[in-house]
């Protein structure tokens, strides 16, 4: 998957498995957010493709979120990144020029380690990633098949060392011995400075093909980053909360799911240089406003 075609035909393939929600008949089309701050009381960002792409900054974004909260506006960004901790990713978007305070930013991540079980986990992660935040035991996988079959269940935080051949390593042994898998960050793909990645819920789908039924994803689109986004944010009823997303599978629908309104912005992230229109159209998932960026 190395194209937006293919990427939406994949969360096409997969809708079953993904959450349920009702949309608008037809999004309007508005120049920045400042259009409709009137409408809302708290604008809920992702990240990649709609704040940054890869490690550069979208051109205004900065100073777009800075101009909502003069304007008394509640900011959160909600990232599907599961690859470092909270304090770690408050200070990658401070090293990207946007003044963001911890409680600002609610990851998969943080989701998915509030619902973690207790038990020996097996951890796909960045070699950056030290998992002292992990609340239980684990163990960093490699290649190594005897680990992979010693741990009580699978921690799959990022693709930044996964290949095919681990791929193969992780379904044999559960296939020969079920376990639960936690995928703690539900994208199939993101978009980066040079093109698309592979991300864990690809893999995730991957083992479902293959017939594993314990299989759990963690992030957009599913509830539990907008539960604890709603919590944050609980004087706010969900249709005053507005979600600015590049994707339609993650964003778009997630949010919908929660009765939130939301943002499709097109010009940087998934659907960068393709008709975003056609996407949506054909897939039946309707923003409440598009725009180019924020």
């Amino acid at each position: 998957m190395d194209d937006v075609a293919s990427i939406f035909e994949r969360y096409e393939s997969i809708r079953s498995r993904l959450p349920l929600a009702s949309f608008e008949d037809e999004p309007s089309c508005v120049g920045s957010l400042l259009d409709v701050k009137a409408d809302v009381d708290a604008f809920v960002f992702d990240a990649f493709g709609v704040l940054n792409v890869g490690e550069t900054p979208i051109p205004g974004a900065s100073d777009r979120l800075n101009q909502l909260r003069d304007a008394g506006l509640a900011i959160r960004i909600l990232s599907n990144a599961a690859s470092y901790n909270h304090d770690r990713a408050t200070e990658k978007f401070r090293k990207l020029g946007m003044t963001v305070e911890p409680h600002e930013i609610i990851t998969s991540r943080d989701a998915t380690l509030a619902n973690l079980e207790e038990r020996l986990w097996g951890c796909i992660a960045a070699p950056s990633d030290d998992l002292r935040d992990i609340p239980s035991e684990t163990l960093r996988l490699g290649d190594k098949k005897v680990d992979f079959d010693r741990v009580d269940g699978f921690l799959f935080l990022s693709t930044e060392v996964w290949n095919d051949d681990l791929q193969a390593l992780l379904t044999s042994s559960l296939m020969a011995n079920p376990r639960p898998v936690v995928i703690a960050n539900a994208d199939v793909a993101a978009p980066r400075d040079d093109g698309f990645s592979l991300e864990p819920g690809h893999y995730g789908h991957l083992l479902m093909d293959m017939g594993a039924t314990d299989v759990r994803f963690f992030g957009k689109p599913f509830p539990e980053v907008f539960e604890m986004a709603e919590a944050s944010l609980s004087e706010i009823p969900p249709n005053r909360i507005a979600m600015c997303g590049d994707t339609l599978h993650t964003d778009i629908l997630g949010a919908a799911a929660r009765g939130w309104r939301t943002v499709l912005v097109e010009r940087d992230g998934m659907f960068s240089g393709v008709d975003a229109g056609k996407y949506s159209n054909r897939a039946g998932l309707v923003p409440t406003w598009r725009l180019p960026r924020i």
